[in-house]
């Protein structure tokens, strides 16, 4: 056998390779045969297997493997790099790029070997080691490679340096399809969701842009839709829906995913499960009945959500983010024997946000003992959102000692939120408790802590409008105060009483009532009134927990002005109808 035909023999062996013994038999193999040294794209695509495979032993032996070569090539470093960035400890590839894993000089990168390294930076989300391979990208002039500057895009993104990543991308003189898609996937998972939108209708509106032959893909449009679905826009949703039609991608179950998700948190649930059951029921993944349950509960369904829980087949195993959504449907209903059926039944181990809506199930429906025992009794120290829960009850149910408890492991675990002197407060405000209160407000103002603004959105004609408590900043504030006051008259005729007990200030009732008059939802909803034709639904998404008094309002508006309005507040949808509230007034 010639040496070439051995080599192309042992080409072929490779890709059986599966063991560790079979991976160290072909090692000795190269060795004794002289091929080791003789084809070196042989041994750098032995090292690459050998570096990628799933047995844990296999990485460090390609790392001797590379340590024993005299002179090694580029693509040795590769193979190495590569491995590395894709194991469990990826900075070990910056490392390696370094020279530092090394006795001799390293071969001189090349744009491939950079592509590792940046895929390595990202995941260790390491901005400084991100910068520093840009400069190299510069240094070795391999600055034209498309898919090098969209791996430096990616990992910038990843990183949070999102400023940079846009700078890559606006110098780019060609990109394709993927370069779009890390930008837009990078600026919607990170804080700029409406950047990522506007990102999105350039792309949509230039297809000139992108290379001959190459199209949006389902990674595009789930992009687009998450970026949706955290601003709550269902306009630029419905509008991303339809550009997925166009290309046939409405039928990917990825995308199919992605539409329920957006569709239930801009608040319509009707056409999120419209999505679910467009899917074949054999193609319906494990995320798909997470999103569809996720849904129901969501808009407080969860007699729905439990259902949709015994349909799931038996071939898909239900993971924690299904029970946890199921949880927060019991929770949102008022279920508690359901969701302690659940719980118990659970076929993996409970984590702490499990446990969390067990104690805030528990806590809403008053059962406070059992809620306070599932806290202490638990597997793992409770954390700063626990305790949070369990005085978010106290609070609701007025009981001062477990509000002050709570509050005590609050601060004993360094918690310093606005929250926690909020809650507390109000159970004091709510006993008339006036010196507590002022307590509470003077250790605040010591600790330097500041109560979160309320603010609310709503999207008129593709425009967000935003209010704050008592905002007088919208070119409209004029026609939107009179319009509250019209609000207030016509329903004061049904029976309207402002709810005063949790205003925090020791003040005279009229006081109390101005305060309330001007919170950020009932503007939003005043203005989505004079803004938008009769009958048309009202949206609006708030930062935090929608107030009694403001629930009490926004029943009677549906009733006296005949609208739909859907308010997203921090934890769930309202939808309010002829003076009813899908919540049925338990949240």
């Amino acid at each position: 056998m010639s040496v070439s035909a051995a080599a192309r023999h042992l080409e072929s062996l490779l890709p059986r390779l599966a063991s560790l013994r079979q991976y160290l038999q072909f090692h000795a193999r190269l060795l004794t045969s002289g091929h080791l040294g003789a084809h070196p794209g042989l041994r750098a695509r032995f090292l690459d297997r050998l570096a990628l495979s799933p047995h844990p032993a296999a990485l460090p032996h390609a790392l001797l493997l590379l340590r024993s070569l005299p002179t090694p090539a580029t693509n040795d470093l590769n193979a190495a790099l590569r491995g590395l960035a894709a194991s469990p400890h990826p900075a070990r590839s910056l490392l390696l790029l370094a020279g530092r894993l090394l006795p001799a000089l390293l071969p001189r990168p090349d744009a491939l070997s950079l592509s590792f390294a940046l895929k390595a930076s990202a995941r260790c989300s390491d901005a400084h080691t991100t910068v520093q391979l840009h400069a190299l990208v510069l240094r070795l002039g391999v600055a034209a490679d498309v898919r090098l500057l969209t791996t430096l895009l990616d990992s910038y993104a990843k990183c949070g340096d999102l400023a940079s990543a846009r700078k890559v991308f606006d110098e780019m003189t060609v990109r394709d399809v993927a370069t779009w898609n890390s930008l837009l996937a990078g600026l919607a998972q990170g804080t700029e969701p409406n950047l990522a939108l506007a990102l999105f209708h350039r792309l949509a509106d230039s297809f000139q842009e992108l290379p001959s032959r190459e199209e949006p893909n389902e990674v595009t449009i789930v992009a687009a839709l998450s970026a949706c679905a955290q601003i709550g826009s269902l306009k630029d949703g419905m509008y991303v829906h339809e550009f997925a039609k166009r290309f046939g991608l409405d039928r990917n179950v990825r995308v199919c995913n992605s539409l329920i998700d957006m569709y239930s948190k801009c608040g319509s649930l009707s056409r999120a499960l419209d999505v679910f059951h467009s899917i074949k029921p054999e193609d319906r993944t494990l995320v798909s009945y997470n999103a569809a349950i996720q849904a129901h509960s969501m808009h407080g369904h969860g007699g729905d959500s439990l259902r949709l829980f015994d349909e799931m087949p038996t071939c898909i195993e239900p993971d924690g983010v299904t029970y946890l959504a199921v949880l927060c449907g019991c929770n949102h209903s008022g279920l508690v024997d359901d969701g302690l059926r659940v719980f118990n039944s659970m076929r993996v181990a409970p984590n702490m946000k499990h446990y969390g809506t067990i104690v805030d199930l528990l806590g809403r429906a008053g059962r406070l003992t059992e809620a306070y025992d599932t806290v202490i009794s638990m597997p793992f120290p409770a954390d700063i959102v626990l305790w949070q829960t369990l005085l978010g009850a106290a609070k609701m149910h007025g009981v001062v000692e477990l509000a002050e408890l709570a509050a005590n492991k609050l601060a004993e675990l360094g918690s310093n939120v606005d929250g926690d002197y909020v809650l507390l407060s109000n159970v004091y405000a709510s006993k008339a408790r006036w010196m507590d209160v002022g307590r509470v407000r003077d250790t605040m103002r010591r600790n330097d802590v500041r109560k979160v603004p309320g603010f609310s959105y709503t999207e008129i004609d593709g425009v967000m409008h935003k209010f704050i408590n008592g905002d007088k900043e919208h070119p409209r504030w004029q026609e939107i105060y009179r319009a509250l006051d019209d609000i207030v008259s016509r329903i004061s005729e049904l029976g309207y009483e402002p709810e005063t007990s949790n205003v925090l200030h020791d003040i005279g009732e009229e006081e109390k009532q101005y305060a309330l008059c001007y919170h950020s939802e009932k503007l939003a909803i005043a203005f989505g009134l004079i803004a938008t034709p009769p009958g048309e639904t009202l949206r609006v998404i708030k930062n935090l927990r929608i107030c009694g008094d403001c629930h009490v309002v926004a029943k009677l508006i549906s009733k006296a002005y005949g609208r739909v309005i859907v308010i997203r507040d921090r934890a769930r949808f309202h939808r309010f109808e002829d003076g009813q509230c899908s919540c049925r007034d338990y949240w």
